[in-house]
């Protein structure tokens, strides 16, 4: 097995835990992310509509 695919397998086991652990925190990270996505994707679309 090489070592690329051990990391992985620890990170995703890492973030099942965290889920487990703390639902209420993880949740709110997501919520989190998904808006500053969001934002970006929004203020990337101004800028492109402002280029015409």
């Amino acid at each position: 097995m090489n070592l690329k695919k051990v990391v992985t397998w620890l990170v995703v086991a890492f973030v099942v835990f965290y889920i487990i652990q703390a639902p209420e925190q993880s949740a709110e990270l997501v919520r989190t992310a998904g808006t500053a996505l969001g934002d970006a994707a929004s203020s990337l679309a101004q800028f492109v509509g402002s280029l015409v």
